[in-house]
């Protein structure tokens, strides 16, 4: 496989990244071998879903992300699951974790946010998992964009378990107000559930439309992501994507 460009600040002020969006099982599997995966891709940013939620979260959070030379940039519990991770190049202007309605008998969802700097650029940043009930996952959907539009800033990824392959109604309304990453620039696997049998692609990410995609997809055969870890890891594959964000 291709290998996807190296974090850089073009000399334009315009800033390349790597983005990282993994569902990690709330560190439940083999924290070991999740944390080499995420090292191996070299994140500037790791879109978390399913961080620890209880006994001393912040902790094991905050040891993962020591783990795989990141740190915490918010989200966990506060938001009932999803988080953001950085590398210390990212400068964190502001964090908001915001909790999204609840509806009787489902587990409550939340969006963790963050406008940070590369650079020239500023960046709005949102990691979720949507509901697994199709009309609350349309709906929240829908909160995202909302979320996305309310941020202040004029570029924004969103990336997470959607619990919905790309021809659903909430993938397909956050694809058509949004880029799809893989579906633009198709890189690595495609498949991002579940590790031991991949037969479906419910986790994404999404980029407001002035980001330039350089490539996009499950990192499988990416340099240092052995199949033995990505099986090890946790229950779902991760999606590994380089960005071009503008600057301004």
């Amino acid at each position: 496989m291709s290998l996807l460009p190296n974090s850089r600040t073009e000399p334009d002020g315009s800033a390349v990244i790597r983005v990282l969006s993994y569902n990690i099982r709330s560190m439940r599997d083999d924290t070991d071998a999740l944390a080499r995966v995420i090292k191996a891709c070299a994140p500037d940013l790791v879109l978390v879903q399913e961080a620890p939620r209880f006994f001393r979260w912040r902790k094991k959070l905050a040891r993962l992300a020591r783990a795989a030379d990141l740190v915490t940039v918010t989200g966990g519990a506060t938001t009932t699951g999803p988080a953001i991770l950085s590398s210390l190049r990212a400068g964190v202007e502001r964090t908001e974790d915001i909790l999204l309605p609840p509806t009787p008998g489902l587990h409550r969802r939340g969006f963790a946010t963050a406008v940070v700097r590369f650079g020239g650029t500023r960046l709005g940043v949102l990691s979720c998992h949507l509901s697994l009930q199709k009309e609350e996952r349309h709906e929240q959907s829908g909160m995202l964009l909302d979320r996305l539009a309310g941020m202040g800033v004029e570029h924004a990824i969103a990336g997470g378990d959607l619990n919905e392959r790309p021809d659903g109604p909430a993938f397909r309304r956050l694809a058509d107000a949004l880029t799809d990453c893989r579906a633009a620039a198709p890189w690595g696997g495609e498949h991002t559930w579940t590790p031991s049998d991949p037969y479906q692609r419910i986790d994404a990410i999404f980029a407001t439309k002035g980001i330039e995609v350089l490539g996009c997809g499950v990192p499988a055969g990416h340099p240092g992501v052995t199949e033995t870890d990505l099986r090890a890891a946790t229950d779902h594959l991760p999606v590994l994507a380089a960005l071009r964000v503008p600057a301004g």
